[in-house]
């Protein structure tokens, strides 16, 4: 049935309507449109629009239900389609509303509004080839208007499409009339120019179009540091791709001025060191014996300017033997006399040379026995506060090296030297944690904060150690003291999106068993990260308006690959690995909720009646409150939905979900694409895949996996699985998905060895490794052996010379708990006896003791005051 016609009289009522709906006249809008549907109820447009204003004030299931019914009245209407399309695009369904703006512009291909709208979307959701027909069309309705131009060269960018950008850029650079002297927009337009010629290899015109345009000169580039690091670039480009010695030696030398000025400006910056010796041939990542004195002596060039490091750190990095001893002596010193805290941390990549590590301690101990016979100190000895950051040095070093009783004997020292001194307790914490003793570490990072509690980053750290020893509420009140008031700290610090603390309390949630507290937090981190793709949105026609092409762009790749971050990569694998339990054991879901006592059901009971009751008694609504309540209502509440009250806080409802494999997947969407040499990622696609049956995509994880780490024990133990699963199927899988499968596992474990074989052999190439063992003891398993061979296998860590830290017995100890082995405690007391300073292998009561000695001592009066730190 057509839609109903609007005599010319309603058609200017409606037009009306919806110039009163862009101005925002919401009450007047409503109104309007009651009028005209009083006259014309099924008028699909009047009713769309109607619906839009009732979602902006809030009533937004009735003002949804009626756009519904208007866009089924009128399915032809661009104002329709338009209409819905805000609707979606308010809810983040940006591909949803991507169609419905493409379904608008099929009846009016010429809307301007609704052109831009749908060429944001096409960015946003990466559709590169419709976005230059967009850009094209935008162009053509508004030839004269520079935003366009820029916006369709962006197009042609992101599609590929560089010979084509360039074109447009080279139009609208030869249009443009009157450019002032400090036009920054044009100098971002060039800029973005020479980005598109450097990426299209055409690194001379690049180059000329530089030189051209410097600032120096007169010319439109005003960010000259920019521009001089882009021409440097270049013309090391230009080097590799042409063989002309000739011109090189000119490019050599433009270079070499380049880098050299860029450094009289920074000469801090380790980027422009590494380009001005790269500009010499030298590769400061692989530094050989030929090139290394040259190296050295272009540095040295740069000792004489004050305040720079650089260079001698780098120098550090580049000499060997007594050259090294000759440079690190005074470098050390000069940090120490100077009390730079800093310092372990900027020469630690050096211990990669295990030479330069054994130097490094032999100097700080000579330092140490010297400063200690200069005490008590005299007129010429060293400054007490010399000595002891060298004490500091020296802690840091042996803990960072495993060390960790001659660590805090040093440290005990230094405290006795310095009580007040934060840095000291915080060392003290770092290395108790290495030795495997969170609680004592959490002590040690709370005495640290209480010298000096008004400095967030130690308050901070104090909080993360206490979430690593199990204490939450206790992390959350020393939290508490830097979020906002009147609200939880967990609740500010996840408007915050404050990624440490929601790993380390998720974590802490898993530990504790409590695995619905912990996938809460992993879920709230993926909101985050969702937040970071909806974040983008508003920068897509902004960027282009102020012509900020080079930072968009760069913007863009990052957001694609911003589900990278290790911190996401970790929630996605504990979330993996906790849905997986949950599939394994249909109980664990179940004994998660808590009791019900019988007072809380009655209490439920009270509480429904005295609902029922208050709406029973609820009066009539009169005519002067009615009145008073649309005046309320006339408020713009936007299109955004408000947020939902969350009715699952402790995720009870979450661990009992039917589909726990689907959404383990739907976690992992993408990620094996997005970070392809993470084994985590293989070996979690993995164990969804094979509880899915989905084997082919199991079988691949597993055979990148076998390329990036063919000896990791958890690949060896999962391909037992596949396997041994296969071969368990009632029915060998049909062509052409079986001989595929077949000849997939056969290269990853040959089909004429067997099982039994095939473990044992690993056990024999990895004796001395404690994880193989649990490999080894889980494929045993697997392979049916008997509890008491199992438990044999995994005691044999306990003897030499197998390499057994606490972390390997904490994993051991956790899996014989798994299989709730009768042998679980005999292991627990023999690694509570081998690791003296660990107590994560102390009994239930005396944890329960530690985190109770902790809440008893935490605090003290001078709590949460700034102390004076005396040096």
């Amino acid at each position: 049935m057509a839609p109903p016609t609007l005599a010319p009289k309603d058609k200017k009522l409606f037009a009306d309507l919806l110039s009163q709906y862009e101005n925002r006249q919401l009450a007047k809008g409503r109104k309007t449109a009651d009028q005209i549907l009083k006259k014309y109820p099924e008028h699909g447009e009047t009713m769309c629009m109607k619906g839009l204003i009732l979602v902006h004030l809030g009533q937004r299931d009735e003002g949804i239900n009626l756009v519904k019914e208007g866009m089924r009245r009128d399915l032809s209407s661009h104002i329709c389609w338009h209409v819905w399309a805000l609707i979606q695009k308010s809810e983040h369904k940006y591909e949803d509303a991507l169609k419905s703006y493409i379904q608008a512009l099929k009846f009016d291909k010429d809307n301007f509004n609704i052109l831009r709208d749908t060429a944001v979307l096409q960015t946003q959701t990466r559709q590169f080839e419709g976005l230059v027909e967009t850009r094209h069309n935008l162009l053509r309705l508004r030839p004269y208007n520079r935003h366009h131009w820029v916006g369709l060269a962006v197009a042609y960018q992101l599609n590929g499409n560089l010979a084509e950008a360039k074109q447009v850029l080279e139009y609208i650079e030869g249009f443009l009339r009157n450019v002032g002297p400090y036009d920054v927009e044009f100098s971002e337009l060039l800029m973005y120019h020479v980005r598109i010629l450097e990426d299209m290899g055409d690194f001379q015109s690049a180059v000329d179009m530089l030189q051209s345009h410097d600032r120096a000169k007169g010319g439109s580039v005003l960010d000259r540091m920019a521009g001089t690091e882009m021409k440097a670039r270049l013309f090391a480009k230009l080097k590799e791709s042409n063989a002309d010695d000739e011109r090189n030696t000119t490019w050599t030398e433009k270079a070499d001025a380049a880098w050299r000025w860029l450094l009289s400006q920074n000469a801090d910056g380790y980027e422009y060191y590494k380009g001005f010796l790269a500009n010499q041939g030298i590769d400061l990542a692989n530094v050989t014996d030929e090139n290394r004195e040259r190296a050295l002596e272009m540095l040295r060039g740069y000792f004489q300017v004050q305040s720079a490091t650089a260079p001698r750190r780098l120098a550090l990095h580049v000499a060997t033997g007594q050259e090294f001893k000759d440079l690190i002596k005074p470098y050390l010193t000069n940090a120490l006399t100077k009390g730079i805290p800093s310092l372990f941390a900027d020469i630690k990549p050096l211990y990669r040379d295990p030479v330069k590590r054994q130097v490094i301690e032999d100097i700080v101990e000579e330092f140490r026995a010297t400063f200690e016979t200069s005490s008590p100190p005299t007129g010429d000895s060293v400054e007490p506060t010399t000595y002891l950051w060298a004490l500091y040095l020296l802690a840091q070093h042996h803990s960072y090296l495993g060390r960790h009783k001659q660590a805090l004997e040093i440290l005990d020292i230094a405290i006795i030297h310095t009580p007040t001194l934060p840095e000291l307790y915080m060392t003290r914490a770092r290395a108790l944690k290495r030795a495997g003793d969170p609680y004592g570490a959490a002590r040690a990072m709370n005495d640290a904060r209480l010298l000096d509690g008004q400095d967030r980053f130690i308050n901070t750290k104090t909080g993360k150690y206490l979430l690593r020893a199990g204490m939450v509420d206790e992390a959350d009140a020393i939290f508490s003291k830097f979020t906002r008031g009147g609200t939880s700290a967990a609740a500010d610090l996840e408007e915050m999106q404050a990624m440490h603390y929601l790993v380390e309390q998720g974590d802490c949630y898993r530990r504790a068993g409590k695995l619905n507290l912990a996938l809460k937090k992993y879920y709230v981190i993926q909101k985050v990260f969702e937040s970071f793709r909806e974040d983008q949105y508003e920068f897509h026609q902004y960027s282009v308006r102020k012509t900020i092409l080079n930072v968009y762009t760069e913007m863009l790749k990052w957001e694609d690959n911003v589900r990278s971050h290790p911190g996401f990569i970790h929630a996605a694998v504990a979330t993996v690995q906790i849905w997986v339990a949950l599939y394994d054991d249909a109980t664990l879901g179940p004994s998660l909720q808590p009791a019900e006592s019988a007072s809380d059901v009655s209490s439920k009971k009270a509480l429904n009646k005295a609902k029922k009751a208050a709406r029973k008694g609820q009066p009539e609504v009169d005519g002067a409150n009615s009145k008073k309540a649309t005046a309320t209502q006339i408020e713009d509440k936007g299109l955004e939905p408000s947020r939902s009250k969350d009715d699952d806080p402790d995720g009870l409802k979450l661990v009992l979900a039917e589909d726990p494999l689907e959404r383990a997947d739907k976690y992992l969407t993408g990620l094996s694409e997005l970070v392809p040499q993470n084994v985590d990622i293989c070996f979690a696609i993995y164990d969804v895949a094979i509880r899915r049956k989905k084997y082919l995509q199991a079988v691949r994880m597993l055979v990148r996996a076998h390329s990036l780490d063919a000896e990791h024990p958890d690949l060896h133990f999962r391909i037992v699985h596949l396997r041994n699963t296969v071969s368990s199927l009632p029915e060998p899988i049909p062509a052409p998905v079986g001989p595929v499968l077949a000849e997939s596992i056969a290269s990853l474990l040959p089909e004429e060895v067997s099982l039994e074989l095939f473990n044992s052999q690993y056990l024999q190439k990895h004796s001395s490794s404690s994880m193989a063992i649990v490999a080894h003891a889980k494929v045993a398993r697997i392979l049916k052996a008997p509890q008491d061979e199992v438990d044999s296998i995994l005691f044999t860590v306990l003897r030499e010379p197998v390499q057994l830290d606490h972390e390997a017995a904490f994993a051991v100890l956790s899996y014989l708990k798994e299989m709730k082995s009768p042998r679980a405690e005999e292991f627990r007391i023999a690694c509570n006896d081998r690791f003296e300073l660990s107590t994560l292998f102390r009994s239930d009561e005396e944890i329960a003791a530690l985190q109770r000695l902790f809440s008893e001592s935490g605090e003290s009066p001078a709590d949460g005051e700034a102390l004076e730190t005396v040096v």
